[in-house]
């Protein structure tokens, strides 16, 4: 009996001392410079996000957030890095629809991490529009008149998207079930010669995020049919969202948040997020972002977690169903 209680009190012990020294890392935290993996080339949404609210966070920590691109495999070197980084607060990464949903769905075998497992979600930084439109020339006005069309002519038509297992492939398929339709899917390297060919006729349809979308939208030489937005936005004011034309399992904005990895202590994790939280309140911030077409999040890392559990379930369920692989 003896030897269990001294057993006992050691444990205690040990807890109490465990727990002091992460609330006294917490205390010190940040002593020195943080590193932010974007697994993205520079210039990207991705890259312009995370750079933008990290240089303001860094004012609140006071310490600097020094952003390191680190592209490749789309995105996946870099979120690996991210993910195997130690869990001290001093390196954390980007986390997009594409690094946490798509890529896992797309490669269930061969990825080199675990989006549910291997990151702490400290915060969802900002989400973007998508859009749906078409070129000018498409015989259909609206959206209805849209689904119409394409189900008298199955087959008939094709959609541009960024490449086969991106985020707007997938928004395609989504689009195919929900819809019932037949449209051919057309990858490209990337949205811009997508969005080039949709503007130059190549591919009738465009499934796209706005903010690349929008300046040919503006100029009519793209026509928005429907976006998936949470309401309709000022600019375009008679483009119904997805969940107003009666599809609201398309109504899926994209965002981009911050990650740390797995086994970070919470209240490294609250700190960062609390930063986060003064950095997209600040009226710079919030301006250069709608600038983007974007608009700020800064919800709580559990909120954070399930929109990231939802998002890699939503594109496990496209891939499954469509039967779609990498090539």
């Amino acid at each position: 009996m003896k030897k269990f209680q001294v057993l006992a009190a050691t444990l205690t012990l040990a807890g109490v001392a465990t727990f002091g020294s992460a609330t006294a890392l917490a205390d010190t935290f940040p002593s020195r410079a943080i590193r932010v993996i974007v697994p993205f080339a520079p210039g990207g949404s991705t890259d312009i996000i995370a750079r933008l609210v990290t240089q303001r966070m860094s004012q609140e920590l006071g310490q600097p957030m020094v952003v390191e691109n680190k592209a490749g495999a789309g995105g996946a070197v870099g979120a690996t890095e991210g993910a195997r980084a130690k869990p001290d607060g001093y390196t954390l990464s980007v986390a997009t629809v594409s690094t946490m949903a798509v890529l896992p769905a797309c490669r269930p075998k061969d990825l080199p991490y675990n989006p549910i497992k291997d990151f702490v979600p400290v915060t969802n930084f900002a989400n973007t529009a998508n859009v749906i439109s078409v070129n000018p020339k498409f015989p259909a006005k609206d959206f209805a008149g849209f689904v119409e069309e394409l189900k008298k002519n199955p087959g008939k038509y094709s959609y541009g998207s960024s490449g086969t297992c991106s985020v707007l492939h997938l928004f395609g398929e989504a689009f195919r079930m929900a819809t019932g339709t037949d449209i051919v899917h057309v990858p490209y390297k990337g949205s811009g010669p997508a969005l080039a060919d949709a503007v130059g006729g190549q591919v009738e349809i465009l499934f796209d995020n706005l903010p690349s979308s929008m300046p040919m939208i503006q100029a009519g030489k793209l026509r928005a049919l429907a976006i998936a937005w949470p309401k309709r936005i000022d600019s375009m004011k008679d483009v119904p969202t997805l969940e107003q034309a009666g599809y609201p399992q398309l109504n899926q904005p994209v965002w981009y948040g911050l990650l740390a990895p797995a086994g970070t202590p919470p209240e490294i994790v609250n700190k960062l997020r609390d930063a986060a939280v003064v950095a997209l309140k600040d009226p710079n911030v919030v301006r250069v972002l709608e600038e983007q077409g974007s608009t700020p999040s800064g919800n709580t890392p559990a909120e954070f977690a399930a929109e990231i559990k939802a998002q890699f379930d939503w594109a496990r369920d496209v891939v499954t169903k469509q039967k779609i692989e990498m090539k």
